[in-house]
């Protein structure tokens, strides 16, 4: 156990102010506060908390999950973070208990751009599969697809999509969005120069000539949802009991309103070789729609799923450009890029591009 310096958002008369706003923590007051661990990722940085009381009542938490901007981060606080802030304001408060962190207080500033989230600790009760970038076993994989199931039912073509939750693109912002994807691809190419093969810059040209048509299924606005963007498998908890409905997905700097293969697309095209992917695949999405249809989404099958995932894949060979644009180390998106390239190969997803 060690002492740290604390982030103002940790300071003991905060916290109780956030507790008592939460509703957990009545007349008692945070007594004391020390740092049992602290790390920094790549956009945050990340502190256990051990909270001490003074008259707390029962069901004050012992200890919390402060998550916060990186101080002095090259380029200034990474919006994602106010992104996520927004998720736990907004989505979170009217979403099925149980399938992401309780959080207690979600605030950015607005001048600033400094932000914080207080979360609850599941690390005694929860645990992630596995280590990056160890894939998990099947039954894990299971786990946290019907998990994501039954977040996305939950918002399945709910009227407040894009009215007071979230926001649907328009044309003229979906016009913005490719100029910017094909500035961003072509500093990509410049970079990789003869390591991104000719075929593969082909793919990339007829696929930005083609986005205005593929985003057709977008600009529906029909079996739509909110997806957390960041969907790898590292980014939900298991609980370590192994129960099967009390997994936890957290990490939502990239939710917004779409379609929801594409965090299916996100979690085995993107990070997975093709011969696990081709084992789990089918399955998985078997098991996706069933918890959809368990969970009361009607009128989309089993092969509106087939075909949307296969199209959220072809999208997601622009997920190494981005991650690139993002200064994302290499060792990330340089496999992401030959992993995603593979499954649009073998799910013919090129065909998708002729019309």
């Amino acid at each position: 156990m060690t002492t740290h310096a604390l982030p103002k958002a940790a300071e003991a008369e905060q916290l109780t102010e956030a507790l008592r706003r939460s509703g957990v923590l009545g007349k008692g007051r945070v007594a004391d506060v020390v740092v049992e661990r602290s790390f920094a990722t790549i956009l945050s940085h990340i502190f256990q908390l051990r909270l001490t009381y003074e008259a707390a009542e029962a069901g004050a938490p012992g200890s919390l999950i402060l998550k916060a901007g990186l101080i002095d981060r090259p380029g200034g606080p990474w919006p994602g973070g106010r992104q996520e802030v927004a998720f736990y304001q907004a989505v979170a408060p009217a979403t099925p208990a149980g399938l992401v962190p309780r959080c207690f207080d979600a605030h950015a500033d607005p001048d600033s751009g400094a932000w914080h989230l207080l979360l609850e600790d599941l690390t005694e009760t929860h645990i992630a599969a596995t280590q990056w970038p160890l894939p998990p076993t099947s039954g894990q994989c299971e786990r946290i697809v019907r998990t994501r199931a039954h977040f996305q039912a939950a918002w399945w073509d709910d009227p407040r999509l894009g009215a007071s939750v979230g926001a649907w693109d328009d044309a003229g912002a979906i016009d913005q969005a490719m100029q910017r994807l094909a500035e961003r691809f072509a500093r990509f190419a410049d970079d990789l120069g003869d390591r991104l093969s000719a075929e593969r810059r082909a793919l990339y040209e007829r696929l930005l000539a083609a986005g205005p048509r593929l985003m057709a299924r977008y600009q529906t606005r029909r079996h739509m949802t909110i997806v957390q963007g960041d969907a790898h498998v590292w980014n939900c908890f298991l609980a370590r009991a192994g129960g099967l409905d009390d997994a936890r997905l957290f990490d939502w700097d990239s939710w917004r309103v779409d379609v929801g293969s594409d965090d299916l697309a996100y979690m085995m095209a993107v990070h997975w070789y093709p011969e696990l992917r081709q084992r789990l695949e089918h399955h998985l999405l078997d098991c996706f729609h069933d918890e959809l249809t368990t969970r009361g989404v009607q009128g989309y099958d089993r092969r509106a799923l087939q075909d949307d995932y296969r199209l959220s894949v072809l999208w997601q060979v622009t997920t190494p450009i981005w991650q690139h644009a993002s200064k994302i180390p290499p060792v990330i998106w340089w496999n992401n890029l030959e992993r995603i390239h593979l499954a649009v190969d073998d799910l013919h997803c090129h065909d998708l591009l002729a019309g």
